[in-house]
């Protein structure tokens, strides 16, 4: 019978026991989940704000001009602006239920990774800050 190839391919090995093969605890649910929603979160915020970057001027007068250019003249730029958008509501959502989640369980107790935890908070409240302020529009 032929290896598997997702344990014998060097890089499909690494996936494999990080992602697929990975021991866990029997009595985990499903609150577990929100760390990695919050990587998938964080990973399309990320390519939806380079993709809308590109069409995005930097100045006080032509800032909201150009959100909209990309909303009407860009293809598919409604769409991308408002998974970002949407997106960034949907990452607030993990986050709170991931620190509801740290409470329950008293992930507190660890010190440093709680402390780290509030570090990314606060820097993750503050680049949404900056995010909510670039369309320069009449809400921001």
């Amino acid at each position: 019978m032929a290896p598997n190839i997702r344990k014998s391919h060097p890089l499909l090995k690494m996936i494999n026991s990080s992602l697929i093969d990975l021991p866990t605890p029997s009595n985990i649910s499903a609150w577990w989940n929100f760390g990695s929603l919050l990587a998938v979160c964080l990973a399309t915020q990320i390519l939806t704000g380079l993709l809308l970057a590109m069409h995005y001027t930097a100045d006080t007068s032509l800032a909201f001009s150009s959100v909209a250019h990309t909303c009407r003249n860009v293809q598919y730029g409604w769409l991308i602006r408002n998974l970002h958008a949407n997106g960034a509501s949907f990452f607030f959502i993990c986050i709170f239920l991931h620190i509801g989640r740290g409470l329950y369980y008293g992930s507190y107790l660890y010190k440093e990774t709680w402390n780290t935890g509030v570090i990314l908070l606060l820097t993750l409240m503050a680049t949404a800050f900056v995010g909510y302020v670039l369309p320069w529009g009449q809400m921001s």
